[in-house]
């Protein structure tokens, strides 16, 4: 059975990794796009602690072998499924002991050609960590700034579709870290060690040293973007800022979170508005809820924008200096120019 490094494992062209462990340690974080094959389930895998706790290990491993053994054919099926699509195969549990090893000698033994991960989960997390404590000393971030609804996302979206190297903190977080934040996902927001991953896989991955991200506090939604990132967003560096019309804005915010959305959304902004009472007070409150209620979108978001975000984050804006403004009219307008800038910076001709 071969073994290989987590470094060298992330390397190889068309490789999938799965994971071994339960689907409760998979939730919690796994690598890349792992694919989950546990050979134990959640309750599994804690009677087999309990049985090594207190009758030992060879009776621990006897249980296992109970558990594991009628589910043994299927996972076969699906490990020479996914050998067929991909190149190679990288298996790992937590920390490349007992459970990937056993599984991976089996495979071996039968000719499907792998490699076990040494050190398992705890080795890539560990990677992760160490990763995202030094890499700021040699990547540098390309910040967009601007006021709510100006479409930073946007630009975001279509620069990775041009293939520039963007970090979207909001859709890692899935939420844009506001009161109103996880309207537009669907999806449950990511455990802290999971929206560490998704930022190292970004940078990993990146092909240049100069990334797009976009402004955020230390918050997002549910998570907390690590020290040594955050400091990559906020210190001195490429800063770049972006305006639009209040019309252009407001259009913007309505599609997201209101055109788009479905009947039920409108329960929901009315449930997020009313958490507002301490900082806007009943009267203001009671009259953003009445236009709600009266579908007065429009209205309702412009005034939230010039009431209360607008003067909530202009001082974050005035904080930096840009080395460029620009104004978003039209999409492939604005991303043209932000390429451009991303190749002058390439090319050194802008300084920090």
């Amino acid at each position: 059975m071969k073994t290989i490094n987590v470094e060298d494992a992330l390397k190889l062209e068309n490789t999938i990794f799965i994971d071994v462990r339960t689907e409760k340690e998979y939730q919690d974080d796994h690598i890349l796009n792992a694919y989950n094959i546990p050979l134990f389930s959640n309750d599994e895998h804690h009677e087999i602690g309990t049985i090594y706790k207190t009758q030992g290990k060879h009776e621990a491993i006897d249980k296992g072998f109970d558990f594991v053994s009628p589910k043994l054919k299927d996972m076969y099926r699906k490990v020479k499924e996914l050998s067929v699509e991909y190149d190679h195969i990288v298996i790992y549990c937590a920390r490349g002991g007992m459970r990937s090893g056993s599984f991976a000698n089996l495979l071996a033994s039968i000719g499907v050609d792998l490699y076990k991960l040494e050190g398992g989960y705890k080795s890539y997390r560990n990677y992760v960590l160490d990763y995202l404590s030094d890499i700021m000393n040699k990547k540098q971030f390309i910040v967009l700034h601007g006021l709510t609804g100006v479409g930073k996302t946007e630009l975001l979206v279509g620069l990775d579709k041009n293939n520039i190297d963007i970090i979207d903190l909001e859709q890692m977080a899935k939420n844009t870290g506001s009161v109103f934040g996880f309207i537009t996902f669907d999806d449950k927001p990511p455990t802290q060690k999971t929206f560490e991953s998704r930022i190292f896989e970004s940078l990993f991955f990146s092909k240049s040293d100069y990334i797009f991200i976009e402004s955020e506090s230390k918050r997002v939604g549910h998570v907390l973007v690590p020290n040594e990132i955050y400091e990559g967003i906020i210190r001195d560096g490429y800063h770049i800022l972006i305006e639009c019309s209040i019309e252009d804005r407001v259009k913007r915010l309505c599609k997201d979170y209101i055109y788009d959305r479905n009947e039920g959304n409108i329960d929901i902004l009315r449930e997020c508005i009313g958490k507002f009472r301490k900082r806007l007070g009943h009267k203001k409150v009671e009259e953003y809820l009445q236009m709600l209620d009266e579908e007065k979108y429009e209205e309702l978001v412009e005034k939230y924008l010039v009431e209360y975000y607008d003067p909530l984050y202009m001082h974050s804006v005035e904080q930096y200096k840009y080395n460029q403004v620009v104004d978003f009219k039209e999409i492939n307008e604005t991303l043209e120019e932000l390429m451009n800038f991303h190749k002058t910076v390439e090319k050194g001709a802008i300084k920090c």
